[in-house]
């Protein structure tokens, strides 16, 4: 991803306010912080944040954006900057893809498939060999972006199982749940989820494809860019499963880390600080590049997949979405 500047990550609640050409970070117990909007890209807020048009002004300015999580982790919303990357032709082109059925379903065929890929490479591939060749039967004979994303869900299921072996029973997560999520485990991968979705709308925004037209997901989500919800499809496992697993393998999650009351939990504080740090720093993980024979970044991984697709849609390139190779 193109990077002249820095993703600012805000953990605690804070107010944001504008000096000159500087971002100045307020916080109760802390001394200000301040940050000329040249060092910064985007901003992701992972508490409460309070900020004036006067900060507004100078975010638009700078097309520096900001994503905001909720009490639960989950995407909430952005403010975004009214310049963007977008084109008139790539839009067109993306919505006559979009409006070919048989165009649209094989991208969202190859979504589905990459994202099952990239569950069973990280959780276990060989417990997850059955479920994964069942999904690949289902994908291949699937007519609606419906009945793809039915295989997926239980492909999906049949993963959620096994990985609550490797976790301990506190951290369970005895199936996907949201909005609350019900238990330690749901709470996590419900944060680092939203921290992906805004990650690959950064990345997305870089481009001139138009985030509301999607090929998996319905086109017509109001409260969503649909087409971060299908390109983030195969980063959510590189995050949340594969930290989940690490974290917990290595101890590193305590139950002092969540809150949790009856039928919700969410990260504590503690908990917040430290999975936000984790996926900082995996975010700036490197990886060698098998095509451009260099190393990236991951959070670089998801502007190169959203390139991938803007290549289809102009030119005509084949579209192979992100799959784990290391």
């Amino acid at each position: 991803m193109p990077a002249a500047t820095r993703t600012y990550w805000l953990t605690t609640p804070c107010r944001i306010r504008r000096k000159d050409q500087s971002l100045v970070i307020e916080r109760d117990d802390n001394p200000d912080v301040h940050i000329p909007v040249t060092d910064v890209r985007d901003i992701v807020a992972c508490s409460h944040v309070d900020l004036n048009t006067s900060v507004v002004s100078l975010l638009n300015r700078h097309r520096i954006n900001v994503h905001l999580l909720s009490h639960y982790g989950d995407y909430a919303g952005s403010l975004l900057t009214s310049d963007t990357s977008t084109s008139g032709e790539a839009v067109l082109a993306q919505a006559r893809i979009a409006a070919d059925s048989a165009a649209s379903l094989g991208i969202a065929r190859s979504i589905v498939d990459a994202c099952a890929f990239n569950v069973r490479r990280v959780v276990d591939r060989k417990l997850l060999t059955r479920p994964y060749a069942v999904l690949q039967e289902s994908v291949a004979g699937a007519a609606t972006p419906a009945q793809l994303m039915g295989a997926e869900g239980t492909f999906r299921r049949s993963a959620w199982e096994v990985i609550d072996t490797k976790l301990p029973d506190w951290l369970q997560l005895g199936g996907r749940q949201r909005r609350p999520p019900k238990n330690a485990g749901n709470a996590f991968v419900s944060y680092v989820n939203g921290i992906t979705y805004a990650r690959v709308l950064t990345a997305l925004r870089l481009t001139p494809l138009h985030s509301g037209i999607s090929f998996l997901h319905s086109t017509m989500e109001r409260q969503r860019h649909s087409l971060v919800l299908d390109l983030s499809e195969m980063f959510k496992p590189l995050f949340a499963e594969r930290i989940l697993l690490r974290m917990a393998s290595r101890n590193q999650l305590k139950e002092h880390h969540f809150d949790q009351d009856t039928n919700q939990a969410m990260l504590s504080d503690s908990g917040r600080r430290l999975v936000v740090q984790t996926v900082r720093d995996e975010l700036a993980t490197t990886v060698a590049h098998r095509t451009l024979g260099r190393q990236v970044a991951y959070d670089e991984l998801l502007y190169l997949d959203a390139l991938a697709l803007t290549r289809h849609c102009l030119e005509g390139t084949p579209y192979k979405p992100f799959r784990i190779w290391w």
